[in-house]
């Protein structure tokens, strides 16, 4: 068991070179379901919470809209809590090193459902070797939580519409998966 009061410290990888703070998580823990992206981007490594940029404000406008949950109802984390330069995808490597906090993480929130953002989050935590476009929706078992990959909300920035249609079908997936707990 991980003294997550030590994760504002770490220095286990490179990407703590570069940082200007670990961006831990937010919300309750015990919330029912955890948001799971891939990487602190430049507001996050700035404002030292997950999701407060662009991605973040869509990402919650649709989870408010298709959960009718609002940020502080869910716990929001990363695969990798430290900006990676240039925001390049974490390594492999880096995304190790950080693994024991996010499974510290998941054992102290215990969620009914855990909700994965883009390949990263998704390939990372439910072990899928397909991309998001053949993974998204699909439920998996997550020891006692169920898991459901998406897109993440920057690929919807990026794609429009269509994308957000996909991501908020996949959150009516995770919306039956929370009534049916």
């Amino acid at each position: 068991m991980l003294d997550l009061s030590q994760l504002s410290t770490c220095t286990r990888c490179a990407l703590s070179e570069h940082r200007q703070r670990v961006v831990i998580g937010s919300g309750p823990e015990g919330a029912a379901l955890m948001v799971l992206g891939e990487a602190p981007g430049r507001s996050e490594d700035e404002g030292g919470a997950p999701f407060i940029g662009r991605s973040g404000r869509l990402l919650f406008e649709l989870i408010g809209e298709e959960l009718g949950r609002t940020r502080e109802q869910c716990f929001v984390t990363n695969v990798v809590k430290c900006r990676p330069p240039a925001n390049r995808t974490p390594t492999g490597s880096e995304i190790a090193t950080c693994r024991p906090w996010l499974d510290e993480q998941l054992r102290r929130c215990q969620p009914s459902v855990v909700l994965a953002l883009g390949n990263t989050a998704a390939k990372s935590l439910f072990g899928f070797d397909e991309g998001i476009g053949v993974t998204h929706g699909r439920v998996v078992q997550l020891g006692g939580a169920k898991g459901v990959a998406t897109f993440h909300p920057a690929a919807a920035l990026r794609g429009g519409p269509s994308v957000v249609e996909v991501m908020r079908s996949d959150l009516r997936i995770v919306r039956a998966l929370l009534e049916s707990t």
